[in-house]
């Protein structure tokens, strides 16, 4: 499967807000949106009027970049997003909410969502005691989400484990951090999804 191998504080200076994609280092002075808050390029610092399809375009490539996801998969949430009953881009957020990789960042086990999908891809997790090594794995209410046996020896656990992490766990999950596990407990509403989105721009951007 294709993806982005470029360097990720790019998309951080493109969007121009901090999109938290190298975990700990987006908090220090060492942040690229810090030290140059324009986009990249030569053009970056040219000021240009945005159109209205521009700003929906950039809501909808911040929103794929925030979680790590491709434009014909990011294209399937909103479709599944719109079959669903309720508001198409609540149902979006929830979707993307709802996906493991994201699950195992806001539980305190990742510091950043890709490393989360890469945990994930190496096997370390369980759902309800059985093994997904499939980041985009949509987690239901009640879903147990643990750190696998085996794993639990890992240097990154370990640190989670002695320093407690530092990830404000939302309201919508359970985590107990000694056993390694959270629980979702139920599909997180509008309020509870703190990511920096205006959805109803992506709803207008593929209703054109």
């Amino acid at each position: 499967m294709a993806r982005y191998r470029g360097s990720v504080c790019r998309l951080c200076r493109r969007e121009g807000i901090k999109l938290f994609l190298k975990g700990d280092r987006c908090y220090t002075d060492k942040c690229a949106v810090a030290r140059r808050a324009y986009p990249p390029g030569e053009h970056g610092q040219s000021r240009r009027k945005v159109s209205e399809y521009g700003l929906q375009l950039r809501e909808k490539q911040k929103a794929r970049r925030i979680y790590g996801i491709l434009e014909r998969q990011f294209r399937r949430y909103f479709r599944e997003a719109e079959r669903r009953k309720g508001v198409t881009g609540e149902n979006l957020l929830q979707l993307l909410e709802s996906r493991l990789d994201n699950i195992v960042y806001r539980l305190g086990f990742a510091r950043s969502r890709a490393e989360a999908r890469q945990l994930v891809k190496h096997g370390h997790f369980t759902v309800n005691g059985r093994k997904v090594d499939i980041p985009s794995y949509l987690c239901k209410q009640g879903d147990t989400i643990s750190v696998k046996e085996k794993s639990r020896g890992c240097a990154v656990f370990k640190e989670i484990v002695e320093n407690g992490g530092g990830q404000v766990i939302p309201e919508w999950l359970e985590v107990d951090r000694e056993a390694l596990s959270g629980r979702v407990v139920r599909i997180p509403s509008r309020d509870e999804i703190d990511v920096p989105i205006s959805e109803h721009l992506i709803v207008e951007l593929y209703s054109r």
